[in-house]
């Protein structure tokens, strides 16, 4: 049987799990991380344009946050460090649009893309960041995508200072970030879990 033209859009998307997720009203009851886990770890940073046997996948840029975040901010407890992770989680199913898209496409798909957050956070039991915290985490993720485009995505020093700024971490943070390399899909998805089980008892 197949659906008639007056039939209106399918809005949810059907996860693994067998959860349904609606998408523009997203309910915290219809999110585990399983999914979570299963979808960043197959979603391509930079539109997969790094260097490398893998695409280098949301799932591992998570947790580079994750590792960042406890550098520049070492007081942060586990639900700071929980949100961190989870940062970026409305990706497993709205995929990782490039940052000049989002630009493009403007405040209706951020105000959607915050939506899903919430109920992700509502779901775990980590809403009512401050925002402090999250402009630790922004400042995280800042500093990621600095090593992910100057180590894996090709940009030149210059151009990666110019939109990203120079971080200034410690030397052995520093070199260790510098030799970043794209997991295979299984390795992002079980280390993001194990990553998880440490923040958070369902």
């Amino acid at each position: 049987m197949t659906a008639t033209s007056n039939a209106p859009p399918r809005a949810w998307q059907r996860m693994l799990s067998g959860r349904r997720l609606d998408l523009l009203a997203p309910r915290p009851e219809d999110i585990e991380i399983e999914d979570i886990a299963h979808g960043l770890a197959r979603v391509a940073r930079w539109n997969g344009q790094t260097v490398g046997e893998h695409a280098f996948s949301v799932a591992q840029h998570s947790l580079l946050v994750t590792d960042i975040l406890a550098i520049i901010e070492p007081g942060f407890g586990k639900k700071e460090q929980c949100a961190a992770l989870l940062h970026d989680a409305p990706e497993y199913v709205v995929g990782d649009l490039i940052s000049p898209f989002k630009a493009a496409i403007g405040f209706d798909y951020k105000s959607f893309e915050q939506r899903l957050l919430d109920a992700i956070h509502q779901r775990f039991g980590i809403d009512k960041i401050e925002p402090t915290v999250t402009a630790a985490i922004k400042r995280a993720d800042t500093i990621a995508a600095y090593y992910e485009a100057t180590v894996l995505a090709g940009f030149e020093q210059a151009e990666a200072d110019l939109y990203f700024g120079r971080p200034t971490l410690p030397k052995a943070a520093d070199d260790d970030l510098r030799s970043i390399a794209p997991w295979p899909t299984s390795t992002a998805q079980t280390r993001f879990l194990d990553a998880f089980t440490k923040f958070v008892s369902l």
